[in-house]
């Protein structure tokens, strides 16, 4: 097992990881707990991840909530989705300097695992939900302000359009036809670097459309990209026939 971890010392990576966050554990278990993965062993930070993304949408959501006090709920959500997505979260995660920290087994980290966004951002979730837990809300809600206050002060709701997903759904729902399925074709690379190939199709419609991307939320972003440039395509000049790829998206 690799463990990253050292609990005593004056400058122990423990101890400057809470300095970072702006938090002094009561309960370092809990702490400790957070920054494991499951490959580790059975007291791993699911549990936390799980939690800690409830709480994450709470808090994020009541200080949009108060800073853009004239948007509407759409244009609340969509800052929502982008501050919590996966790429986000790796940032935060970086900056706080969780790939020194965290615990893996030792193939788990010989595969790079500390470097996988994925597992970086379930982590920053988990300490989410570790401080939730050790101290309540309004600790954690003032650990998120910390963590996303500046990019949300510098911020304007304007600026967030929609994402390729939702804009996707909202035209179909607007004509009335049923919303488009997103299956994996196939992974490719090392666990710590995959490829995801994800398809969009639009049955109702008999068209279909894939990217790639380095998480399954990046290619299906990418793919539903590709639908929206098919479906806003003057007709007749479509580029690609149904059901072939118009490339990838990294």
């Amino acid at each position: 097992m690799v463990n990253a971890l050292r609990t005593t010392g004056p400058a122990s990576p423990l101890d400057a990881l809470q300095d970072r966050l702006g938090h002094r554990f009561a309960q370092p278990q809990l702490l400790q707990r957070a920054l494991t993965h499951r490959s580790f062993g059975v007291a791993h930070n699911e549990r936390l991840e799980f939690l800690g993304d409830a709480v994450l949408n709470l808090a994020v959501s009541t200080l949009l909530y108060g800073r853009y006090a004239d948007s509407a709920e759409g244009d609340l959500t969509r800052v929502r989705a982008h501050l919590v997505r996966e790429d986000s979260l790796h940032r935060v995660a970086l900056n706080l300097g969780l790939p020194q920290v965290l615990r893996l087994s030792e193939g788990e980290a010989r595969g790079g695992g500390a470097q996988r966004p994925s597992m970086l951002a379930d982590a920053v979730e988990a300490l989410i939900g570790a401080v939730h837990l050790d101290a309540g809300f309004g600790a954690a809600q003032a650990l998120v302000q910390r963590l996303f206050g500046a990019l949300i002060d510098a911020s304007e709701a304007a600026q967030w359009s929609k994402d390729a997903k939702t804009e996707l759904q909202e035209i179909l729902q607007a004509r009335r036809l049923p919303v488009p399925a997103y299956r994996i074709r196939g992974t490719r690379g090392q666990s710590h670097a995959q490829v995801f190939e994800v398809e969009c199709e639009v049955s109702s419609l008999g068209l279909v459309e894939a990217a790639e991307g380095r998480s399954r939320r990046a290619a299906e972003q990418g793919a539903a990209q590709r639908m929206l440039a098919r479906l806003k395509a003057p007709q007749g000049s479509s580029p690609v026939r149904a059901g072939q790829s118009a490339g990838h998206e990294r």
